[in-house]
Parts: C-alpha cells; sequence; structure tokens
C-alpha cells in the first residue's frame, strides 16, 4: 500500500507539494535571534587613522519576517555628511548549520556575510569586512566593532558604534 501524503508549502515559490512530514520548524537557532528584534538609535564614529573621524547617527529597526525564520533590518541616517541606509536580511541556513546576512546598502552595494554566535557577542565576516557586535544590559545594547581589510589577512578598525534599544 502505498504512503499517503499531505499537501504542504514547502517553499513559497514553489506552491503546494505533497510531502510525507511537516518540514523543518523554528528552533532555538531560530529563537537566538530575536535578541535583534527592535528598534535601536546606532551613534559612534567613522575611525580614520586609528582616531575618531566623522560622526555616525542611524535610526535601525529589526523585525521578524513573515514565518518568524528571518530578520529584516532597515537602517536609515548619516556617515558624516552623508546620507546612508539599507536593508538586511538576517537568517540561519538549516543545510549549512550557520547564519547569514545579506545588506543592500545606499549605494548599491550587496554585503554577504556568515555570523558566529558565542554567547551575547556575534561575529559578521564578509570578504573584506567583519563585525564584532557584543550585547549587553539584558540585549538593550549593542557596541559594535567594524573592521576591513584590503589584502584580506590584516584588519584596520573602520567603525565604531554603540546602538541603545528605544522600543
Amino acid at each position: 500500500m502505498a504512503e499517503e501524503t499531505t499537501p504542504r508549502v514547502v517553499a513559497v515559490n514553489r506552491g503546494t507539494e505533497h510531502a510525507d512530514d511537516q518540514g523543518s520548524g523554528r528552533g532555538p537557532r531560530h529563537d537566538a535571534l530575536g535578541a535583534w528584534v527592535g528598534r535601536w538609535i546606532n551613534e559612534g564614529h567613522v575611525i580614520d587613522d586609528g582616531s575618531p573621524g566623522p560622526k555616525i547617527t542611524t535610526s535601525d529597526v529589526y523585525e521578524w519576517a513573515p514565518g518568524g525564520f528571518f530578520l529584516v533590518h532597515s537602517a536609515y541616517g548619516r556617515i558624516g555628511e552623508f546620507d546612508v541606509g539599507g536593508t538586511e536580511i538576517i537568517g540561519y541556513d538549516e543545510t549549512s548549520g550557520a547564519y547569514r546576512s545579506h545588506f543592500f546598502d545606499s549605494q548599491g552595494n550587496v554585503t554577504v556575510s556568515s555570523l558566529v554566535a558565542r554567547g551575547d557577542t556575534w561575529t559578521y565576516q564578509g570578504d573584506t569586512t567583519r563585525s564584532t557586535v557584543e550585547f549587553s544590559d539584558d540585549h538593550r545594547v549593542q557596541t559594535v566593532l567594524h573592521e576591513r581589510t584590503d589584502d584580506g589577512l590584516t584588519y584596520t578598525p573602520s567603525m565604531r558604534v554603540t546602538l541603545v534599544k528605544v522600543g
């Protein structure tokens, strides 16, 4: 006798399919992303030759995408005299067992990074950038050091910011 399957949505862009299980669900790795959810004010500065440079001020919003598997992060603000912003999608990839970030900035760039979570510290690693995010004050403060590399080996601090949760 053939095993019965039920129609379900496996991937939204594929419609419904017959499958014999309910598929993967949210787990602790997805729940960990909840630390980011909220509205944040971001202040800091660019680092020029090791010294504080132009001021950075942004408003950042992290919220769950439909289904609760991914975060959508929108940022708007200024670096010095320049208007900046972008949209980031952060999620946990069950297949690779890793967190991923895709950031689309207001200058037309796309940055893909892996993320590693160790307690209250999250580290982004991209091709030419990395960032270390330390959560404190019961996840109401993020202290972030952004770094860049031109040779893939030596990293130089590029920005230091603090985000404070306001909602």
